[in-house]
């Protein structure tokens, strides 16, 4: 223990000389190498520079225990910030007293569908296109981002799709819509990959696109939808249709169906906040019952030989 000190001292004591860019290019090729998802590298990556450019020595434990500390985040961000310096410190073979920080649960904000169209609608082709692949399937962003064209099959009109974080692979339909979206990104691109190679580029189109449409529809609340917030109305309305949260699990791709159980009381909240009012429906045959959970009706009872079903106004 005392040599793993002596070698962390001997390095902090040069750290003023390394160059920081280095060591983090470093950081991002060890995470890569140790199987860490593109997502979470980028962001573990960004917040190290961050606690560099506001004073931390990155080989000194202590120097980046004091400026977290400083910090005017989350507690949730700075228990992140935590976990991407301890990664960061097993990569040079050092430990440390890690500070404690509790994650604060929050309940994601969810947008009305108008409100995701609006945005989507104040895009141009290729990140509208981008949103409504979102939309329809719930992808993380990382997946998306990581789609070729050899993923989408235009023939039968679906995408298939790798989990970002281990899970199962997915595979969704796609609507005509959107297919024809594809279709015309697909004739105006040379690359292989179905977005191109800068998410950070497109992260600030996205930004100032929200902006725009915020504005312009004098909307603040579009202003807090994010790529990961349209997952999560995705979600939400997918459990609304379904009630099956085994369903909605294997369509996000969760590996745990305590990530997916949010929905649930999202649902509650937001669905059943609204009005009572009911539009209700009789179906005589399985034919007609199909059309009806089709078109969102849950059933409710038999009566006099029929089925009975309702959907809220």
């Amino acid at each position: 223990m005392e040599e793993l000190h002596h070698a962390g001292s001997k390095r902090a004591a040069g750290a003023t000389e390394t160059d920081t860019k280095s060591l983090l290019f470093q950081y991002a090729w060890w995470l890569k190498k140790q199987g860490y998802a593109e997502s979470t590298i980028v962001s573990r990556v960004k917040l190290l520079r961050i606690l560099a450019k506001r004073g931390a020595n990155l080989l000194d434990p202590e120097s980046v225990k004091e400026v977290i500390a400083r910090q005017d985040w989350s507690e949730g961000r700075k228990a992140n910030a935590v976990d991407a310096y301890t990664s960061f410190l097993q990569m040079h073979g050092m430990t440390w007293n890690p500070p404690c920080y509790k994650r604060v649960k929050k309940l994601p904000f969810i947008p009305t569908e108008t409100e995701i169209d609006q945005l989507i609608a104040g895009c141009g082709p290729t990140l509208a296109t981008l949103l409504q692949l979102l939309k329809e399937t719930g992808m993380r962003i990382g997946e998306a981002w990581r789609l070729k064209w050899t993923d989408i099959d235009f023939v039968n009109g679906t995408v298939r799709v790798t989990s970002e974080k281990g899970g199962e692979p997915r595979i969704f339909k796609l609507s005509s819509k959107l297919l024809a979206m594809l279709k015309d990104r697909r004739r105006k691109t040379k690359s292989d990959r179905v977005f191109g190679k800068s998410l950070k580029s497109t992260r600030r189109l996205f930004y100032k696109a929200r902006r725009n449409v915020a504005r312009k529809l004098k909307n603040p609340r579009i202003l807090r939808i994010s790529f990961h917030t349209i997952r999560h109305w995705k979600a939400t309305t997918l459990y609304h249709q379904t009630k099956d949260i085994l369903y909605v699990m294997k369509f996000l791709g969760h590996k745990n169906i305590k990530n997916t159980l949010i929905y649930v009381q999202l649902e509650e909240a937001i669905y059943r906040s609204q009005s009572d009012e009911f539009i209700c429906k009789v179906a005589g045959t399985v034919e007609e019952a199909k059309e009806l959970i089709e078109a969102g009706f849950e059933y409710v009872c038999d009566f006099d030989g029929v089925k009975l079903f309702r959907k809220r106004k």
